[in-house]
C-alpha cells in the first residue's frame, strides 16, 4: 500500500518567491502604457515644449500609474552631467544655516538639480579634502559653501580651479573662481540700530554672536556704524553664542552690575528671549524699561512676550540666488549678485525713550 501523499504548503504559501525580483518601470514601460514613443516620454521629463498637451498629460498618467522614477545614473552616463550640487557646510544647529541649506535645496530642486550634503564636524584639511573628493566622484556640477564661521571660507580655496563655487559668507573676501553672496547682514545690524536711535534711545547696547562668525562680525560692525553715524557713543557690549543661555547670562549680568542701557540690539532672536527671561527675573519690564530688537524674525519670534521687533533674513531668496548663480557660472556667464536686504520687522519690545 504506497503512503498517502502529504500536502505541502507551498513556498508562496510559506511568504518565499520563486520569481526573480521584479525590476522597477522603466522609460520603455511607460511609453508602452501611454501609446507614445520613448523619444516623447523623454521630451515630457524634461519638460521640452514641443509636446500636446493632452499627449503630456497621457504621460504623466502613465508615469504615475507606473510609479516611475527617473534613473540618474544612466542619465548621467548619457548626458555627462549629473545635475548634482554639492554643499559644504558645517554641523550647526542654530536657525541662519540650517535654513540656509533648505532654501538651497527648494531652489535647486524647482531648478531640476539634487543636493548631494557633507555637512563637516570639523574644519580640518583632511575632511574637507575627502568631501572634495566624494564630490569629484560624483561629478558634481557646482559647489555651494555655507561658511557661516570664517575659518571654513578659506577651506574653499583648494578646489576652485574647475567647478564653480558660491560662498554664502557676509564679509569673506572673493578669490579666483569663487563667487560671494549672503544677507546684508551690516546693513540689518544698521536698520535695527536706527530704529532704536528713532524712538529716541541714545545708550544703545549689543549682545553679539561670537566672534569666528561672519554674521556676528558684519551685526556688530552695522552697530558700530550706525552709532557713529548718528553721534552716539556705543552703550554695553557683550557676546555671546547665539543660544538663549547665553542671552540670559548677558543679561543676568548687566542687571547686576547696574549697566543696563535703555536699549540693546540683540544679535539673533534667541539670545533675545534669554535677555527677555533675564530682565523679567528681575522685574525690569520690557520694553518700558528696556528695548530690544533681535535678529533673524526665527519661526515663534511673534510670539514672544512681548512680540519681537526683529530682522528678518528672506533665506528662500538667498538660497534662490546661491543656485541661479552656479548656472551662471555653468553657462560661462558668472557675474556678481547683489546681497540680499534684509528687513525690519516691528512689534512689541521696542519703544519710545520716555514714552
Amino acid at each position: 500500500m504506497e503512503p498517502t501523499p502529504t500536502t505541502m504548503p507551498s513556498r508562496e504559501g510559506m511568504g518565499v518567491s520563486n520569481s526573480p525580483r521584479a525590476r522597477p518601470p522603466g522609460l520603455y514601460d511607460v511609453a508602452k502604457l501611454a501609446g507614445v514613443s520613448h523619444q516623447t516620454v523623454s521630451r515630457v521629463i524634461n519638460s521640452s515644449p514641443s509636446v500636446r498637451e493632452d499627449t503630456r498629460k497621457r504621460v504623466q498618467q502613465a508615469i504615475a500609474e507606473l510609479g516611475y522614477r527617473r534613473n540618474v545614473a544612466a542619465r548621467t552616463l548619457v548626458t555627462r552631467r549629473s545635475n548634482t550640487i554639492g554643499v559644504i557646510t558645517s554641523v550647526s544647529p542654530f536657525w541662519g544655516p540650517s535654513s540656509t541649506l533648505i532654501g538651497v535645496e527648494r531652489a535647486a530642486r524647482d531648478a531640476g538639480f539634487y543636493l548631494s550634503v557633507a555637512a563637516l564636524p570639523s574644519i580640518e584639511t583632511a575632511a574637507v579634502n575627502d568631501v572634495l573628493g566624494h564630490f569629484h566622484d560624483q561629478g558634481v556640477e557646482g559647489i555651494v559653501v555655507i561658511a557661516p564661521e570664517a575659518a571654513l571660507a578659506h577651506m574653499a580655496e583648494p578646489f576652485v580651479t574647475d567647478i564653480p563655487v558660491v560662498m554664502v559668507a557676509a564679509g569673506a573676501e572673493p578669490a579666483p573662481g569663487v563667487q560671494i553672496t549672503a544677507i546684508d547682514q551690516e546693513q540689518g545690524a544698521r536698520l535695527a540700530t536706527r530704529h532704536l536711535v528713532e524712538l529716541g534711545h541714545s545708550r544703545i547696547g549689543h549682545i553679539a554672536g561670537p566672534d569666528p562668525w561672519f554674521d556676528a562680525t558684519a551685526r556688530l560692525k552695522g552697530w558700530h556704524a550706525e552709532l557713529a553715524s548718528s553721534r552716539l557713543r556705543p552703550g554695553p557690549h557683550a557676546a555671546g553664542d547665539w543660544t538663549a543661555a547665553s542671552g540670559y547670562r548677558i543679561g543676568t549680568q548687566w542687571v547686576g552690575r547696574k549697566r543696563l542701557p535703555s536699549a540693546i540690539f540683540v544679535a539673533n532672536d534667541l539670545m533675545a528671549l534669554g535677555f527677555v527671561r533675564a530682565m523679567h527675573d528681575a522685574g525690569i519690564s520690557v520694553p518700558d524699561q528696556v528695548s530690544i530688537v533681535g535678529f533673524d524674525d526665527m519661526p515663534g519670534a511673534d510670539h514672544f512676550i512681548p512680540g519681537l521687533t526683529t530682522i528678518r533674513q528672506d533665506l528662500d531668496t538667498l538660497g534662490g540666488q546661491c543656485i541661479e548663480m552656479l548656472l551662471a557660472a555653468l553657462n560661462d556667464s558668472p557675474s556678481d549678485a547683489p546681497l540680499v536686504e534684509p528687513v525690519l520687522v516691528v512689534r512689541e519690545s521696542a519703544r519710545r525713550h520716555g514714552g
